[in-house]
């Protein structure tokens, strides 16, 4: 229940976007990790406590102003202790696993109650850490810990909790991203970078194709940096990267094959599909597949040359959906780059393929509704040496 009621409760969720260290424990709010000074004029970290009032799942207006303190009796820099705070001492148990050694009185002014716990633990903070940072003025409660998710969590996702939705209070949106699967077709340089983007949202299950090894020309274009071992290894793409973001997202299945006719028809329970490969054939025997199943999806393409010294080209983009395909055939090529296809050069810069990811996922996303979409484009390029990025075939 501690992530649930921290997440409902809006002071508690302010307090953890602003870096504090919560947990609720049996009715007890825990801020962990404050510093403040001991009778040594040492900077210690103890653990501010206060009842919580509720009402079903969310905090309501705190019923009193007293804090109690895990720690030796906090001090002003000088070692002697704050008297203005001092209220009892000595060690008690409140709840099992809450041990505290003193309690406090600051009665706010006006009024003399707390608004909220935001405000209560705001005041108690900054009175126990100013002397601490005093003596050291990099001393701070926000500390932005790991949060990992608690029992109310097991169904989620991620290994630990998605605070960056939270804190941005972009929730709602990120939701419309928790589709059941998606597919990623070709982890080259495109691809993987697609997977980083993928492996941070709610997805339900993120499956990988790709028969190839990960080699050390792989490193230069793909995410993370792997070790000469990792190299030395030679790990099929799909299981280095599968065990890269297993890290963060727990649903990650890896099918170590390309997509051929004989197993395209695994394809057809996917909400979605990226296409990120080279090869002509396997692009037409899969677009064509993905047309008959009736599946939205995405293919990337990446032209890039050498002239005079330096590159140049054009990234591209193209969506294709139930409701807009015709389009599909003038944009793509399904050659092998031996011929017109002016996007299958084989030429390949990791930030190129970060970016050509970016569009493709952005697009992905606007068609789910995380984000507007305007003008509904089913086909862009962007070209680099003007920088210039191209919204073509909007859907009617």
């Amino acid at each position: 229940m501690s992530h649930q009621l921290i997440s409902l409760s809006l002071d508690l969720k302010k307090l953890r976007d602003e870096g504090y260290d919560l947990e609720i424990r049996s009715g007890y709010l825990l801020v962990k990790d404050v510093p403040y000074v001991n009778s040594q004029k040492e900077v210690k970290r103890g653990t501010l406590i206060s009842k919580l009032t509720l009402a079903g799942d969310v905090t309501t207006r705190p019923d009193d102003h007293v804090a109690y303190f895990a720690g030796d009796h906090p001090c002003h820099a000088d070692g002697t202790e704050i008297e203005k705070i001092k209220h009892t001492s000595g060690e008690r148990t409140l709840a099992e696993g809450v041990v505290i050694q003193h309690s406090f009185s600051a009665k706010p002014q006006p009024g003399g109650a707390y608004e909220d716990y935001y405000a209560k633990v705001k005041t108690y903070a900054a009175i126990l850490s100013g002397p601490a940072q005093e003596i050291d003025p990099m001393s701070t409660a926000k500390t932005f810990p790991i949060i990992e998710p608690g029992k109310e969590d097991e169904e989620s996702v991620f290994n630990y909790t998605d605070t960056a939705s939270s804190r941005a209070e972009i929730d709602l949106a990120s939701r419309k991203l928790a589709l059941g699967k998606i597919a990623i077709v070709g982890l080259g340089g495109t691809g993987s970078y697609v997977l980083d983007l993928i492996a941070k949202t709610p997805v339900k299950e993120i499956h990988l194709f790709d028969g190839d090894t990960f080699l050390q020309h792989n490193a230069f274009r793909s995410p993370g940096a792997p070790s000469i071992d990792d190299l030395t290894a030679k790990p099929l793409k799909v299981v280095h990267f599968k065990s890269l973001y297993s890290k963060m997202h727990r649903a990650i299945v890896d099918h170590s094959a390309d997509v051929d006719a004989g197993n395209v028809e695994e394809l057809k329970t996917m909400d979605f599909v990226f296409l990120c490969l080279d090869n002509g054939d396997a692009r037409k025997l899969i677009v064509e597949s993905l047309e008959y199943f009736g599946l939205p999806f995405v293919d990337v393409g990446m032209g890039v040359n050498m002239t005079e010294g330096s590159l140049g080209g054009i990234l591209r983009t193209t969506t294709s959906t139930p409701q807009q395909r015709d389009h599909l055939r003038k944009r793509i090529s399904f050659s092998d780059g031996t011929g017109a296809n002016e996007y299958d050069h084989n030429v390949q810069v990791a930030d190129l393929n970060a970016l050509n990811a970016a569009l493709a996922v952005i697009k992905w996303k606007k068609l789910f509704g995380f984000y507007r979409d305007l003008k509904r484009e089913h086909h862009s390029t962007y070209t680099i040496d003007g920088n210039l990025l191209l919204n073509e075939d909007p859907c009617p």
